[in-house]
């Protein structure tokens, strides 16, 4: 039977989940076992579900509780649903909800680099990617396009932001992933080494005089491959770049230099996968 609590106001201590912590408050980095996350849409929410991870709360429309909601609410069990006017979660959130339902969700337990590459041959390291639609996007291209893992350093979005889930259209539950290091020291040397121990070769998308073209016959002869990408703008560290086994490069036309991170995600995934 589903807990359904009728709010009024924007003050209503059940909305503060939704509306009045940061991502670094419901992140809650110094007690992860406590941590939350807010999946969006039927989509979303039934792949988080798919996936394992325990739901808290829902909020929705009046409308959407015998609608779209439907089913996730049946999933859900006695959690609370939250619900009121159309105007009054607007308030709550800030925008509308365009797809009726939002679902406030534990945070999965990370598995260790070890575990989730064990058995990849082709993986992605996010470095410093900071945008949440940049991160997003790159998750479902991995996804849709057959790679392994995703590791992320410490400095990067994280991909359980409410925009990247949204953006990832829920494949963020769909591909492992963790981060590699705790720190920010832990990236590049020690975790490039880590990776080489596992037996990856390293390969930083990257625009230098020593670079090669991402269709070189020699990187797809590779069984195991890391695929390093930058933060936007910057692209990666010199250091980084220089613990690589190969710089390689998207050939270019018209005068432009480079593509968008998860353009070019999507570029080297496709041609890299193992056929």
């Amino acid at each position: 039977m589903a807990n359904i609590i009728e709010i009024h106001s924007i003050d209503a201590p059940e909305a503060a989940i939704f509306c009045r912590l940061t991502e670094a408050q419901l992140r809650n980095r110094l007690e992860p076992e406590k941590g939350i996350f807010i999946a969006e849409s039927p989509k979303v929410i039934n792949s988080a579900l798919n996936a394992g991870c325990v739901p808290v709360a829902i909020l929705t429309e009046h409308k959407h509780i015998e609608g779209q909601a439907r089913s996730i609410i049946e999933r859900c069990g006695n959690i609370p649903v939250y619900t009121g006017t159309n105007e009054l979660l607007q308030q709550i959130t800030g925008y509308e909800l365009t797809r009726g339902v939002l679902c406030a969700m534990r945070r999965p337990h990370l598995k260790s680099v070890e575990e989730i590459c064990r058995n990849g041959s082709r993986i992605v390291v996010a470095d410093n990617v900071v945008n949440s639609t940049n991160t997003g996007a790159i998750f479902r291209a991995a996804a849709a396009l057959g790679i392994d893992a995703i590791l992320l350093t410490p400095t990067c979005c994280d991909p359980l932001n409410r925009r990247a889930v949204r953006v990832s259209m829920g494949t963020v539950f769909q591909i492992p992933w963790t981060y590699i290091g705790n720190t920010f020291a832990d990236w590049p040397e020690r975790g490039m080494q880590q990776l080489h121990d596992l037996g990856f070769k390293t390969m930083a998308m990257a625009l230098n005089n020593r670079a090669i073209y991402i269709d070189d016959p020699i990187l797809k002869q590779e069984e195991r491959l890391a695929i390093i990408m930058g933060t936007e703008g910057d692209g990666l560290q010199h250091k980084t770049i220089d613990l690589c086994d190969y710089n390689v490069m998207i050939p270019m036309h018209n005068g432009v230099d480079s593509l968008n991170v998860a353009a070019a995600a999507a570029v080297a995934f496709w041609e890299l996968r193992k056929r």
